[in-house]
């Protein structure tokens, strides 16, 4: 296997990994919203806290699931010419429109870095009447943008693999079996 194959594989596992442990959140910000609902209608007594942290667990859910998303293939696309392609065919166009990919997530990940950096340099809150800290929020950007980048790269090596037919990437289950170029 070589190293190139063993990066793509790598990068798929751990995104897939992050993606499992992030897809807990959703279980968490049900409980904190059950619980909301039921201290302000049951109880007459609402919390400060739910909703706010609700919408931060979110936040670090939607930010760190884009590498998962990408690995399993689940983002949107525009498939009226793509699925018509053959699997070669199709690695070329997603070599292309890469470089709209690349430009997005580097740009997003050069401004999350700074964002985060600047937020964790101030110990920075909310300011809300709760007042949590925001930076841990601010700091997944980052991260999450750099994992969706790793998971891009390895999309980027695959489809140039497939493009070109070379053999350090044995095409997975995702290429249908059975197509020809």
């Amino acid at each position: 296997m070589s190293v190139l194959t063993v990066f793509i594989r790598g990068v798929t596992r751990l995104n897939d990994f992050v993606g499992r442990w992030v897809a807990l959140l959703v279980f968490a910000m049900f409980a904190f919203l059950l619980l909301e609902v039921g201290f302000r209608y049951l109880l007459n007594a609402p919390t400060v806290w739910t909703n706010e942290l609700t919408q931060m667990l979110f936040g670090v859910y939607a930010v760190m699931s884009g590498g998962y998303i990408m690995a399993h293939r689940g983002h949107v696309n525009v498939d009226l010419l793509h699925s018509q392609l053959s699997p070669r065919k199709r690695a070329f166009m997603d070599i292309v429109t890469s470089l709209i990919f690349f430009t997005f997530t580097l740009a997003l990940l050069w401004f999350g870095i700074d964002m985060a950096t600047e937020s964790i340099a101030g110990w920075e809150t909310s300011y809300s009447a709760w007042n949590p800290p925001v930076w841990p929020v601010k700091l997944a950007i980052p991260i999450g943008t750099g994992l969706l980048v790793l998971q891009g790269l390895a999309k980027l090596l695959e489809d140039i693999a497939i493009a070109f037919d070379l053999d350090y990437y044995p095409p997975n289950q995702s290429v249908a079996e059975g197509e020809q170029s």
